[in-house]
């Protein structure tokens, strides 16, 4: 079992990202599979889709990981635009803190279902859509798909549902397994479950395509997958 340094505790239906930013990184990598590797596989896929003087749009920057990886990968572009948005006030000062040498971004505490959303080749919602209400989410996926350019890119990862109850019971369980083997207690992953309850609404597979299809996206595929994880890359 893997020693876990990242507890945190929440009540029944009230999870929050608010105070945890310092070990926000710690827990959420032992809280999703292959979380780094989707990391590096967007920073792969950024290559197709920023051309000279390109904005990139990250939705739910948290502490600003993902753009120090994708930045630093594009060291040599000093053309290109990175704006973050976070709702958590500790997640935009953390990454704000974390990239203050770099004037190329800039983190902004903003909430996507409010903001207008400038015009970008890129747009990466890494975890975040599924925490959107249900009655507000295809709205955001419409905004995005309005503000992408031509030929631009909106790379989601989800967590997600099973297309039926006997799959999602194996889902579930394997998933349960994972955390357990992460260094989680029976009773934190009990614990975060309940916290979660109307806080965190993930689709299926085909939920989401369908959003991004209602939105105007054409060109869609999954591009990771682990279990109840996945990753769908779609071009307008």
């Amino acid at each position: 079992m893997a020693e876990n340094n990242s507890h945190i505790t929440a009540t029944n239906a009230s999870w929050s990202f608010d105070g945890i930013a310092d070990i926000f990184d710690q827990h959420v990598e032992n809280s999703v599979p292959l979380y780094h590797a989707g990391h590096d596989l967007v920073c792969n896929l950024s290559d197709f889709f920023l051309p000279q003087n390109a904005t990139i749009l990250e939705i739910g920057s948290s502490t600003g990981t993902l753009a120090k990886k994708l930045l630093l990968k594009h060291a040599d572009r000093c053309d290109l635009t990175y704006v973050g948005i976070d709702s958590v006030r500790d997640m935009v000062d953390s990454a704000n803190t974390l990239l203050k040498e770099d004037p190329r971004v800039s983190f902004e505490q903003e909430d996507i279902i409010t903001r207008e959303v400038q015009s970008a080749s890129l747009i990466i919602s890494y975890y975040t859509l599924q925490f959107i209400h249900p009655r507000s989410r295809q709205a955001v996926v419409q905004k995005i798909y309005d503000s992408l350019d031509w030929g631009g890119a909106f790379i989601l990862f989800e967590k997600v549902r099973a297309p039926d109850a006997r799959f999602q019971d194996i889902m579930t369980q394997i998933y349960c397994d994972f955390k357990l083997e992460k260094g989680f207690s029976e009773a934190e992953v009990i614990n975060k479950s309940r916290s979660l309850k109307g806080v965190l609404e993930p689709f299926s597979t085909r939920g989401n395509i369908d959003l991004l299809k209602r939105a105007g996206f054409v060109d869609v595929m999954t591009v990771a997958k682990w279990v109840c994880f996945e990753g769908f890359l779609a071009i307008k």
